[in-house]
């Protein structure tokens, strides 16, 4: 089974993973030893002696291309633009989950209900920022709904401030699917309704839950696809939802639709505060289970580059391919979100033109696909001989081939509300711009590029080792 401890295995094997014995605090300290680790790009952490908690916790899981890899089961070295490659191959078919009895789920060894139940007591739940509202127990979280008025189940990541033990703020930011949801439940006059918060199973849920799929996509199916192999559920205790038997930790209860309860400000993956406390829908919680000796996962969050922003970097970068494939455009070479924009504001699309008009109808495809419309800024065109992810190479396509009035500007676009660059207020519509860095396919005599000569290329790199570069510039 493809689970998180599955994925600990692989790590430690790796040398991915450290674990740490010395005693560490879940107020600001895991969380600060955590950034200050990923800022160099340092190994995933198992913290196993949290203050006041038999639980022990793991973070900076998917923090490098590296551990991406393994979540993948791609082959080692391949780039985050190699990784998204791979994953455009693979969701093509999607493979439904195999359901199993209660009596099959691992997640079912422990479980609490009412009165047992205080999260704070069970959960090292950290306090990552100086300035967080409070302790925030979803962060590396994927939290099920279902549309009331369909079939249709959503697996969606959204942050969780816990109140006390026994409930959690939610942020479904407007218009995302579990919104959608809500907003289904509220038109039908329904105050509450069912989810389920999942934490620790195959690392592929947090990525796919992350994700921008279109509207009815079922997370789980495309897990399967990624895995090639059906994701094993189990019918929720108290919510009736489909939750993974091999969780660590599931929380169930009611989502409270209109007594709404004040939740943050949180340190966010811009690496600004998310603004003022404001009301919220919030989990009044009704059921915990978690496994024998369950290990709680946790994202830092904060500035990039995190789990966070590798995650939205590789999803976005593979489902923004994915839509500019099926709309049939010809010469997509490759597409790349920078992580260091948060993994969802810039992103590169190299294009191999085919006739006049081609780039710039690439970059207006790109704005209106499910990924692409909401909150990307800037889309970077360059041309097919240059890789989307060789950054050197883009911002010298910037500096030679683009001129700026060849480049478009979007006065209105969907934003997101977590966007530090508008004011508080006003950050439901952004501005967009397509910065077109290609050469027009129509000039008739174009600038000719200075290329190596192939044949001594060939010559140079037999003798690199004999030159004593190896270790200088591999090639």
């Amino acid at each position: 089974m493809s689970d998180q401890r599955w994925f600990i295995r692989e790590l430690e094997d790796a040398g991915e993973l450290v674990r740490i014995g010395a005693e560490v605090d879940w107020d600001l300290e895991i969380g600060h030893i955590a950034k200050l680790n990923e800022e160099r790009a340092g190994p995933a952490l198992l913290f196993e002696n949290v203050r006041g908690y038999r639980m022990p916790l793991l973070t900076s899981m998917l923090t490098t291309s590296r551990r991406m890899a393994i979540a993948l089961r791609a082959p080692a070295g391949s780039t985050l633009c190699q990784l998204a490659r791979i994953w455009v191959d693979r969701v093509g078919q999607p493979v439904p989950p195999r359901m199993v009895s209660v009596a099959e789920a691992p997640v079912y060894a422990n479980s609490l209900s009412g009165d047992e139940i205080d999260l704070l007591s069970l959960i090292p739940v950290p306090r990552l920022y100086p300035g967080d509202g409070g302790r925030y127990i979803g962060t590396a979280v994927s939290v099920v709904t279902k549309d009331p008025a369909s079939e249709w189940i959503n697996v969606g990541t959204y942050r969780g401030q816990v109140f006390d033990g026994r409930t959690l703020g939610l942020q479904p930011i407007k218009g995302k699917d579990a919104d959608l949801h809500i907003q289904a439940a509220r038109a039908r006059g329904v105050d509450r309704m069912p989810v389920a918060l999942v934490f620790g199973y195959d690392p592929l849920l947090f990525l796919c839950s992350s994700t921008l799929f279109g509207r009815g996509i079922n997370e789980y199916e495309m897990v399967g696809a990624l895995r090639n192999e059906p994701v094993t559920l189990v019918e929720g205790k108290y919510s009736g939802l489909p939750v993974p038997a091999g969780a660590e930790l599931v929380v169930e209860g009611d989502l409270v639709l209109n007594d709404l309860r004040t939740e943050g400000p949180f340190g966010e993956y811009t690496g600004y505060y998310s603004g003022q406390p404001t009301p919220k829908v919030w989990i009044d919680v009704k059921h915990v289970s978690h496994r024998d000796d369950a290990v709680f996962p946790m994202t830092s969050v904060g500035r990039p580059v995190t789990d966070t922003h590798i995650i939205q970097a590789l999803n976005r970068t593979a489902t923004l391919w994915k839509d500019l494939e099926d709309m049939r455009l010809p010469g997509i070479k490759s597409v790349y979100f920078l992580p260091e924009s948060g993994g969802r504001f810039i992103v590169v699309i190299s294009v191999d033109q085919k006739y006049p008009g081609h780039a710039e109808q690439v970059g207006m495809a790109a704005l209106g696909t499910s990924t692409g419309h909401y909150g990307v800024k800037y889309v970077i065109l360059v041309d097919g001989d240059i890789q989307a992810d060789d950054l050197p190479r883009v911002w010298w396509a910037i500096a030679m081939r683009s001129q700026p009035d060849r480049c478009e500007v979007i006065h209105r676009g969907r934003s997101t509300p977590l966007d530090p660059s508008l004011p508080i207020d006003r950050r439901e519509i952004t501005s967009k711009m397509i910065l077109n860095a290609c050469l027009p396919y129509e000039w008739a005599e174009k600038p000719e590029l200075i290329d190596l000569d192939e044949a001594m290329v060939s010559r140079v790199r037999q003798r690199w080792s004999e030159l004593g570069l190896s270790d200088v510039v591999p090639l």
